[in-house]
C-alpha cells in the first residue's frame, strides 16, 4: 500500500532587489494613471540581476525556506523545478540544484516546462510521484525569469512580467493538503503566448485576457463541484497575478468575494509559475484560511486549479 500523499509543509520565496518602474516608463509607452492601476496593476517589476540564474534564484528561495525552519537534506527524495527558461538547455536545473545543495544521489531530480499554470500542474506532479514512490520529502522549486526574454520596448509584455523564484517543501507533516485537482488545454491557441524564432516573448493580451475568463470560472466551478464545496465554503482563492483587470474579471464572473480573492503584485510584477506560491506563502504564515483554492493559468494555453485543505499539523 502506498504512503499517504504528502502534503505542503512550508514555502520560501526570494524575490530579487532590482525594480524597474512603470510609472517611469508613462510617457515612452503612452498610457496613463488608470491605465496602470486597474488595468496593468503592476507598479513596477522585479528584474534579477545580470549575473543571476535560473539556479542561483532556486538556491535564494532555498535559503529563505531554510531560514523560516530546518531541512533534513538527506531526507529529501525528489526535486522539480518548474521553469521555462533555465540556466542552459543542458543540464536541468533540478540536477544542478541536486548538486549544489548536497542533496543524496538517491534523488529524483527533473524539470518541468510550464508557465503560469505550472505551481498548480507541479503539486499534482510532485504529490503523485512521492506517494508512487514512497518518497517521505521532496521540493517543488519555481522560477522563470522572463528578463530574459523580455523585449524591452514591448508594451504588451515589459510592462507586466518580474522575475522570482519558490520552493515548497511537501512531507508527510504538512500543513496543507492538495487536491483534487482540474487540468485543461487549449493548444490551438499556443500561438497567442509564446517565444518568437529570435527568443523573445510575443503575447496577445486580449487573446489571454479572453482565454482566462472564458476558461476559469467553468473550471473553478467544475473544481467546487468535485470537491463537495460552495463558494462560502472557501477562505481564499489565490488566482494567477496576470494583471489586475484578468484578476477583477475574475472575480465577477466566477461571483468571487473580493474580500478572499488577494491581488498583491503592484511591486513586483506577474511573477509566472511563482505568483501562486508567493501568495500561499503568506497565506500558510497567517494561518487563518482552511480551505483555499488555487487556480493558475496561461502560456500553452493551459490551466490548472486545485483546492487545499489545513490538516491537523496546522493546528
Amino acid at each position: 500500500m502506498n504512503p499517504p500523499a504528502p502534503n505542503i509543509e512550508e514555502i520560501g520565496v526570494y524575490i530579487p532587489a532590482g525594480r524597474i518602474s512603470n510609472r517611469e516608463r508613462q510617457a515612452q509607452f503612452g498610457f496613463d494613471d488608470a491605465f496602470l492601476e486597474n488595468k496593468i496593476g503592476m507598479l513596477a517589476t522585479a528584474v534579477k540581476a545580470q549575473e543571476e540564474e535560473t539556479s542561483d534564484l532556486c538556491l535564494k528561495a532555498f535559503a529563505a525556506l531554510e531560514a523560516k525552519r530546518p531541512v533534513d537534506r538527506s531526507a529529501l527524495g525528489c526535486v522539480v523545478v518548474v521553469t521555462q527558461n533555465p540556466d542552459s538547455n543542458l543540464p536541468h536545473v533540478s540536477a544542478k540544484l541536486q548538486g549544489l545543495l548536497g542533496l543524496p544521489e538517491r534523488c529524483a531530480c527533473f524539470d518541468v516546462s510550464l508557465g503560469c499554470s505550472g505551481y498548480v500542474h507541479g503539486l499534482a506532479i510532485v504529490q503523485s510521484f512521492m506517494q508512487a514512490q514512497g518518497i517521505a520529502q521532496g521540493l517543488l522549486f519555481t522560477a522563470d525569469p522572463y528578463s530574459k526574454i523580455i523585449d524591452p520596448a514591448d508594451k504588451n509584455t515589459s510592462l507586466l512580467f518580474g522575475d522570482a523564484a519558490t520552493v515548497t517543501l511537501l512531507g508527510e507533516r504538512g500543513r496543507y493538503a492538495a487536491g483534487p485537482f482540474t487540468f485543461g488545454t487549449l493548444g490551438r491557441e499556443h500561438e497567442e503566448l509564446r517565444c518568437l524564432p529570435g527568443g523573445k516573448l510575443e503575447m496577445n493580451g486580449q487573446a489571454i485576457f479572453n482565454f482566462a475568463a472564458r476558461t476559469v470560472p467553468a473550471d473553478l466551478r467544475r473544481l467546487l463541484a468535485s470537491a463537495g464545496l460552495v463558494l462560502e465554503e472557501v477562505d481564499r482563492f489565490l488566482l494567477h497575478q496576470g494583471s489586475k483587470f484578468i484578476v477583477d474579471t475574475l472575480i465577477q464572473r466566477a461571483r468571487l468575494d473580493p474580500a478572499k480573492v488577494p491581488f498583491a503584485v503592484a511591486d513586483y510584477g506577474n511573477t509566472i509559475s511563482s505568483s501562486i506560491p508567493i501568495l500561499l506563502e503568506k497565506e500558510i504564515a497567517s494561518g487563518t484560511a482552511r480551505t483555499m483554492v488555487l487556480s493558475g493559468f496561461g502560456v500553452g494555453l493551459a490551466y490548472a486549479s486545485a483546492v487545499l485543505r489545513q490538516t491537523s499539523f496546522a493546528l
